[in-house]
């Protein structure tokens, strides 16, 4: 079976560019005993993406050159010698960008299409649902009456944030930029909604949190964690899950340091500052997929998905992801389901 791949070719400098991937078709081994032989119909472009092409240190090893880019995937099962899947079967999967896998069973979780869109199964009900569900819940532990605000609040994990938050009871406001995306928070029930874009933000961030902020899910960074750091509360929480803003970053920012400052404002006002990966409460993922199912299937939590047809588009979809130009998960549909 062959599979069509992109692959990384270059370490970007900066915004990637299209010179840094290379299409290729190549001959996958056939399947052995506790493996199987995989068709991709969804493929998931996430932002942590970027920094897996960097040769850095970090969560994570790098994507090696010449490696296909890595990413969750929904697929159709082809074959499976051990009998584990049957053909046809539809399984949460780690394939990557290509258009077929052979991957190990044991990493493979079958799907119930019956029981929510597969799509889903990389977003609301995947690791973005999973990642807003820990952060906020562990790390931000909302309480009723106090104010959660989340960046990129229209995004797969900054929606779902927002919408457990006033599960919970809290205030949620949400960041997020252009009008539509402001109107689309409002539709969800946000309190208040703000457009990081427009030239008054700082001053209707204010407006939004007149009690100041009690919990911040960072998914941004840049001038929307600047205009955040002013309004938060004393014991404040700060899930740190993202800094999209910087992920091209390739130096740091001109003027002064400002290191010292942000450690007088967490001492003097008691924050808890917590970078996580969701990976550290993958023990909690029965009981997320328990209440995130239950609230998806009454209506209570929403999801939007900004699908984009075949392989060959997952690059522009990539960079306009890390631009904001996606409305919802951005999923590249590789196959028919």
């Amino acid at each position: 079976m062959d599979t069509t791949r992109i692959v990384l070719a270059a370490r970007p400098h900066g915004e990637p560019t299209r010179d840094d991937f290379r299409t290729e078709t190549v001959t996958l081994p056939d399947p052995q005993a506790g493996e199987a032989l995989l068709q991709t119909v969804f493929l998931s472009l996430d932002p942590y993406m970027r920094g897996r092409m960097n040769d850095a240190k970090s969560y994570a090893a790098p994507v090696e050159l010449g490696q296909t880019m890595v990413g969750a995937t929904v697929s159709r099962v082809l074959e499976a010698p051990g009998g584990e899947f049957a053909p046809g079967d539809l399984v949460l999967g780690y394939g990557g960008w290509q258009t077929h896998s052979v991957e190990p069973v044991a990493g493979l979780r079958k799907l119930d299409p019956e029981l929510a869109p597969p799509s889903t199964a990389l977003g609301v009900l995947g690791m973005p649902g999973l990642t807003a569900y820990t952060g906020l819940l562990t790390i931000g532990q909302p309480k009723p009456g106090e104010t959660v605000v989340v960046a990129a609040a229209t995004g797969p994990v900054g929606a779902t944030v927002g919408q457990i938050a006033k599960l919970k009871g809290a205030r949620v406001v949400g960041i997020a930029g252009g009008p539509e995306k402001v109107a689309y928070l409002e539709e969800l029930g946000f309190d208040a909604a703000i457009d990081h874009r427009a030239p008054d933000f700082v001053e209707q961030l204010t407006a939004a949190t007149p009690d100041g902020i009690d919990v911040y899910f960072e998914n941004v960074g840049g001038a929307v964690w600047d205009a955040v750091i002013p309004r938060l509360n004393t014991y404040a929480r700060v899930p740190v899950c993202g800094q999209v803003a910087t992920y091209n970053d390739t130096e740091l920012p001109d003027g002064p340091d400002r290191v010292g400052w942000l450690m007088r404002q967490i001492l003097q006002r008691s924050l808890t500052v917590r970078g996580f990966i969701q990976t550290e409460f993958a023990d909690q993922t029965p009981q997320f997929l328990q209440d995130m199912g239950a609230w998806v299937r009454d209506g209570e939590v929403r999801y939007r998905e900004h699908v984009v047809e075949g392989l060959d588009n997952a690059f522009d979809a990539f960079l306009g992801m890390l631009s904001g130009r996606n409305f919802g998960k951005t999923v590249v549909q590789v196959s028919e389901l």
